[in-house]
């Protein structure tokens, strides 16, 4: 049915078309910063980080160490057009709505809320997590549910609560704008017919990987640059690695996550309902209140924190660890929480110099270029405009 009608949009040709004219728009040929475009024409992330080993006998934390495998080998032309869809509202059910509502360029990828508001001003449930570094994530969303950034797509695209949209109206939507389907020509030359889900995902995914952030002043430090930190942040840095605050054991670095699903009792904001995370996707009592440990990249850019945006500051985030196990858990609810998780009785200066530290790992060198027009001919739309 749906492969039937997107045919028949196709067939009707550029009298269909909606938006800019085709030719108002092309895709870039390099590729983005901190990317080289190799012989096969596709683009491999360079970092000094390819240089180190393993994490493997570097200590707790340890900072010229490798990191773990990541996603690349996309073309230019799929990375832009990616950039295109991320930014345009025609992805959504009635074009209120991009990507780039609620994974904000000025916002460190997130949108600044608590919750997340979608189509109609729904409720999406949960804050929206930054994509910095997704390209080296294997699990998507706070309750891990997606093991790839094609599987994540789908989710906000065609959730009620988020964008709201359909496979039928998305393909729709794009195959019948002339720009899009030259566009998805160039970007995939081997596939015939109409724009498909999954070049759509693709082009998605392409993008989203693109959204590196490794030049912090604590890289710098990394590498050599002892200078690149202040004594307080170093200070700071070393009460996070250390075996008391036990900080790097789940934030490890270079990416500040582990990646793990962890069970750590965060708060719900009050008058919310205690939400079960992990334990909903993975059927398992042993994971309720459990949710993917978050990166700690741009953190400062990126308030209120947690899954619920339930602190305001990162002084409340470190305060809540600071407080010990298990002190914001329901008193008629058992969980079983992550044996990191302890009672560290840090000292309020050491807490204070931790929340210099993570300002040091602020990056936004590579943050992506907002296109001033997209193909939809909609005004690409961010939170709040």
């Amino acid at each position: 049915m749906i492969r039937a009608l997107v045919l028949l949009i196709a067939a009707i040709g550029t009298a269909g078309a909606t938006g800019p004219a085709a030719t108002d728009f092309t895709l870039n040929t390099s590729c983005p910063p901190g990317f080289e475009k190799t012989k096969a024409g596709v683009c491999e992330l360079r970092t000094l980080y390819q240089f180190y080993d393993s994490l493997e006998n570097r200590g707790l934390g340890g900072t010229r160490t490798a990191l773990p495998p990541h996603r690349d080998g996309f073309t230019p032309y799929q990375i832009d057009l990616g950039r295109y869809l991320f930014f345009d509202p025609v992805l959504s059910g009635d074009g209120t709505l991009s990507c780039a509502s609620c994974h904000d360029p000025a916002r460190g990828l997130s949108d600044g809320r608590a919750r997340s508001i979608g189509i109609h001003g729904e409720d999406a449930g949960r804050a929206a997590p930054t994509l910095w570094n997704v390209a080296f994530l294997k699990r998507f969303f706070w309750d891990a549910r997606a093991n790839s950034l094609e599987a994540q797509a789908p989710g906000p695209l065609y959730s009620p609560r988020e964008m709201g949209n359909s496979p039928t109206q998305l393909l729709a939507s794009l195959n019948g704008n002339a720009t899009y389907r030259r566009l998805f020509q160039e970007a995939f030359p081997g596939q015939r017919g109409p724009i498909a889900e999954k070049e759509v995902f693709t082009a998605l995914a392409a993008f989203q990987t693109s959204l590196v952030s490794l030049n912090s002043r604590y890289d710098r430090y990394a590498h050599g640059y002892d200078a690149a930190l202040s004594d307080r942040e170093i200070e700071g840095l070393n009460v996070f690695r250390s075996f008391v605050a036990r900080c790097s054991e789940c934030h490890t670095p270079p990416l500040f996550t582990n990646e793990q699903i962890a069970v750590i009792g965060m708060p719900e904001p009050e008058g919310h309902t205690f939400d079960v995370g992990a334990e909903a996707i993975l059927h398992s009592p042993k994971l309720k209140g459990a949710f993917k440990v978050p990166t700690l990249r741009n953190i400062t850019r990126t308030a209120p924190y947690s899954h619920s945006g339930a602190f305001a500051d990162l002084r409340g985030v470190v305060d809540f660890y600071n407080k010990g196990r298990g002190n914001a858990v329901p008193k008629d609810m058992h969980l079983y929480l992550h044996w990191h998780i302890s009672d560290p009785k840090l000292t309020d200066t050491e807490v204070d110099r931790i929340v210099d530290f993570l300002g040091a790992l602020t990056d936004e060198t590579f943050l992506p270029q907002t296109p001033a027009r997209v193909p939809s001919g909609l005004a690409p739309t961010k939170r709040g405009e």
